[in-house]
């Protein structure tokens, strides 16, 4: 089985393709330059480097969201448009799920959070045993300071991951209660490899669907939406 990850959700761009079970090429770049101007690049590099023709593919993993919205809807056009083109069916991988198997065979639990600004992360709950990813808590958008409470209402050990970490590191040392770690550098943050291998066990418990039908999970209404509506309520008062 072969399939192509794509993870263009936060900071990070990343593309990689695993084949059965090996990761045979990735690329992953966190240089501040647009998505727009890297993906593409990137996924050519990897099939070049991979041997393994587009053709060859047999599904192609995403990262589905939360995550930017730019970034998101760039990742959601570039696979849809693979899939359409490739006539091969998309793995939705939730962003933070994509992002804890990062550290699958940690001990404790998992809890991603990429910064959401206005003190909010997107963040959840996880555990990996056995390659397996169990969700404790899904993936949400909610304030630090409500993530931080249900760390330590779970009262397990924890180790977290993602660019809402050094955001919210001061709260997190003075607020959590449980023992805590962050995770090593080279595992801090998205990683296309991790969606397609996760990617590859959702394909085979038959969690796929149409590259048409895929859309991506922004969790919350954009910035722009928001202060359209708030707008809005203001012209109606």
């Amino acid at each position: 089985m072969k399939i192509l990850g794509i993870d263009s959700s936060g900071l990070v761009a990343s593309a990689a393709i695993c084949s059965d079970d090996t990761v045979v090429a990735e690329f992953t770049v966190n240089n501040k330059q647009t998505h727009s101007q890297t993906l593409l690049p990137m996924i050519a590099q990897v099939v070049e480097m991979s041997g393994i023709a587009l053709e060859e593919l047999d599904a192609i993993a995403v990262a589905s969201g939360p995550g930017s919205f730019t970034g998101l809807r760039i990742g959601a056009a570039t696979a849809k448009g693979l899939g359409l083109a490739l006539k091969v069916p998309l793995v939705a991988v939730p962003t933070l799920e994509g992002l804890a198997y990062r550290l699958a065979g940690m001990d404790g639990v998992i809890c991603p959070m990429m910064d959401a600004r206005r003190s909010q992360v997107y963040s959840g709950i996880y555990r990996v045993s056995d390659q397996k990813l169990d969700v404790i808590c899904a993936q949400d958008a909610l304030s630090i300071q409500d993530m931080i409470r249900k760390i330590n209402e779970l009262g397990q050990k924890v180790t977290v991951l993602g660019d809402g970490v050094p955001v919210h590191r001061d709260l997190l040392k003075e607020q959590l209660t449980v023992e805590w770690q962050e995770a090593p550098m080279h595992l801090s943050r998205q990683s296309a490899a991790a969606v397609a291998v996760l990617g590859q066990r959702y394909l085979s418990e038959g969690k796929e669907q149409t590259a048409a039908a895929f859309r991506p999970d922004y969790l919350r209404k954009s910035q722009a939406e928001r202060e359209r509506e708030a707008a809005q309520k203001m012209l109606s008062k």
